[in-house]
């Protein structure tokens, strides 16, 4: 790890030189913060959402609603994770934060991401879950600051990834800290 104004900072796990709002299939992986279930359980290898859960699935679904260049693909909601394959087509743009109403001030939007790109999305995302379950049913929900991805270069590992999401709710029980269960799955892609 290294230091930012002495202190340590987690390394970026994006594609060095990738611009993620270029056109492609992306793989995330989005965690509760300190992996708290917040979203539902597990039930005999089903999972069964909370009516938190049910708001992050609604807002999943209506992305492309509010992001007109995103094709949503397999995706599930899991207690205290969300897993989901993000389709980005072409070069539309959309304003920023459109998904959540929020304005950004001239110096914000220099470091924001790009309109359209992967963390745009990922992030509006986020904050409008944030704001609608701290408003409505707890005040405490908070998401992990970062979230995982991975660009999806081949038929193939589409496959393999989409099986996987797939699968997430059987394997729930064998390991419900996604962070061994997923590197073993991510080191192979």
């Amino acid at each position: 790890m290294k230091k930012f104004q002495n202190k340590y900072r987690t390394e970026s796990t994006r594609l060095e030189d990738w611009d993620y709002s270029n056109p492609g299939m992306y793989f995330v992986t989005i965690c509760s913060k300190n992996m708290v279930s917040w979203f539902g359980e597990v039930l005999d290898g089903e999972t069964v959402l909370n009516e938190m859960g049910g708001i992050a699935n609604k807002c999943w679904i209506e992305i492309p609603n509010h992001f007109e260049n995103v094709k949503m693909d397999e995706y599930i909601i899991m207690p205290n994770h969300v897993h989901g394959i993000v389709e980005l087509l072409g070069d539309h743009t959309v304003g920023r934060d459109v998904a959540c109403n929020v304005s950004t001030s001239d110096r914000m939007s220099h470091i924001s991401p790009k309109p359209g790109s992967l963390s745009a999305i990922i992030r509006s995302y986020k904050s409008a879950i944030t704001r609608i379950i701290r408003k409505y049913h707890n005040p405490k929900f908070a998401w992990q600051p970062h979230f995982w991805d991975h660009v999806i270069r081949n038929e193939n590992s589409l496959e393999r990834i989409q099986n996987y999401i797939q699968n997430n709710p059987v394997n729930w029980n064998q390991n419900q800290n996604i962070k061994t269960e997923d590197n073993r799955f991510f080191n192979s892609l």
